[in-house]
């Protein structure tokens, strides 16, 4: 267990420092290239990426990990064997994507995103054809995740993922009087393989052991096969959600898709972290923890309890300060004050989705590590039609807002019926427990917002640069939603206390 402590030290300070990355390249773009058409381009080429990171980083992982722990712990793939075989065959597939995809790239991005401009398409499909070429290595860098977590090294993987986002944000900041935006593109692939690299060096470290084989034990082989279609089918719905988003939103105004995709990436950053750090290591002890239920509840709400007492008070302090936050990020250079209003009425539709995305996701591992992956996709594939449905009849009167507000209806949806899953077999003196929990947190947290926007009304901090704003109002909040913590659920700010000072002495 301590060196998973160690882990989410590590892995908590790097998983915020690639969000940070994260912002400082959409910071660039913005200041270099602002919100338009040549940014909505390649927003949706990079559409593909995040597809094919998240089936492979959640739709393999989720059947991968659970698989082949059980199976190191009963002493069955002692030679990695089948890892190996499994490698192989996934890299040779992604060979053949990459063929593919480049080779139709013409045709396929006008068929996703039939209503762009003239010229977002033009840098939609070029920038499409340069991700396609590199994606073997885009995908071997998702792969080894998988095998890294395996063997509860967590590390190596986010600093890959800060390679590719921080070498992008680089290239499009030394390189876009050159190249213009395809400097993203550039940089992006650079860091990927240098962070595949490194992945593979300490993989190999771990005394993994490459082979060039393709056979793969018939057991493990149909175990895999009838987990991982519903699995990856599963993974790809939010990506497909987003395909359906930033299609409709390409057909509203210009710019639609980078407001959306501004105001997404800062809803994005808590549950990024969340799921790279607490997620991970939790879903790795929930698979160890798959046949010990009394463990296994524990565990559980442990992950619902950190993860609900941070995501809460996150979510209502967006509400009041986030026109600070994006006006701090984003706005200057080619990017207007006007564009930094839009990107804030986007990001307050998008607000739900901070707690009841990131609480699903933990709700999602526990039934993926009780080979629950079926009953995960069942649930999942309705919201592609609900997604669908909302788009279709909000947009056109309520414009790209209504695809923030859709995205959001589709999360608590999500949230609601994996909820009922999960604790109908946990039992209800497990939801009592949750339930108990979440209104001790919201209190404190409402309270909080109360105060933040009533000190922010009372100094007029609106009228102050958006850095001293946050560095007034943010610390005010802290104080207040800590104190009522105390008073209201002492219980749990002493596990969410203790948890930090345990990472602190290590």
């Amino acid at each position: 267990m301590s060196s998973l402590k160690k882990a989410a030290i590590w892995t908590t300070g790097l998983a915020l420092l690639l969000k940070l990355s994260g912002l400082l390249r959409e910071s660039i773009v913005a200041r270099e290239f602002g919100a338009s058409a040549e940014t909505d381009g390649y927003f949706l080429a990079f559409s593909f990426i995040t597809l094919v990171v998240a089936m492979i980083a959640t739709g393999f992982n989720n059947v991968f990990l659970p698989l082949y722990i059980k199976r190191r712990q009963s002493k069955l793939d002692v030679t990695d064997r089948n890892a190996n075989a499994l490698l192989n065959w996934t890299m040779l597939l992604f060979i053949g994507v990459s063929i593919v995809g480049w080779s139709t790239a013409g045709w396929i991005v006008p068929l996703i995103y039939g209503n762009m401009l003239p010229e977002t398409e033009v840098i939609a499909i070029q920038m499409t054809e340069v991700f396609f070429i590199f994606m073997t290595f885009i995908a071997l860098a998702g792969l080894l995740e998988s095998y890294l977590q395996s063997r509860r090294i967590f590390v190596p993987t986010l600093v890959s993922k800060l390679l590719a986002t921080f070498m992008s944000a680089m290239f499009a900041l030394l390189f876009s009087d050159i190249w213009g935006i395809y400097a993203l593109a550039y940089g992006f692939v650079t860091g990927t393989i240098i962070g595949a690299i490194i992945q593979m060096y300490y993989l190999i470290k771990s005394n993994y052991s490459w082979q060039p084989t393709l056979k793969l034990e018939s057991d493990f082989r149909k175990a895999f096969v009838i987990l991982i279609i519903p699995s990856l089918l599963n993974s790809v719905v939010g990506q497909v959600n987003l395909f359906v988003n930033k299609a409709f939103a390409s057909g509203t105004i210009e710019a639609a898709v980078s407001y959306l995709n501004n105001a997404s990436l800062i809803i994005s950053i808590p549950t990024a972290i969340y799921a790279a750090t607490l997620a991970a290591i939790i879903f790795t002890l929930m698979s160890e923890q798959a046949t010990d239920p009394a463990k296994f509840k524990d565990t559980l709400f442990l992950g619902m309890e950190i993860s609900f007492v941070t995501l809460v008070p996150i979510s209502v302090g967006l509400l009041v300060v986030g026109d600070a936050i994006i006006s701090f990020i984003y706005e200057g250079g080619a990017f207007t004050a006007q564009d930094a209003d839009y990107t804030y009425m986007a990001l307050l539709f998008y607000l739900p989705i901070i707690i009841f995305q990131g609480m699903q996701l933990m709700l999602s591992k526990s039934m993926y590590a009780r080979g629950k992956t079926a009953v995960v996709l069942r649930i999942s594939v309705t919201t592609i039609v609900l997604n669908f449905l909302l788009n279709w009849f909000l947009v056109d009167d309520y414009g790209y807002l209504a695809l923030a507000f859709a995205a959001s209806i589709v999360s608590i949806y999500y949230f609601t019926l994996s909820m009922v899953v999960v604790y109908k077999d946990l039992g209800m003196h497990e939801f009592k427990r949750f339930v108990s929990m979440a209104v001790r947190v919201i209190v404190p947290a409402t309270a909080m917002g109360l105060a933040v926007w009533g000190a922010k009304t009372a100094l007029s901090a609106s009228e102050w640069p958006a850095l001293v704003q946050l560095a007034v109002l943010v610390p005010i909040g802290i104080v207040v939603y800590g104190v009522l913590l105390r008073f209201m659920h002492p219980a749990g700010f002493v596990r969410f206390v203790g948890l930090i000072k345990r990472k602190k002495k290590g």
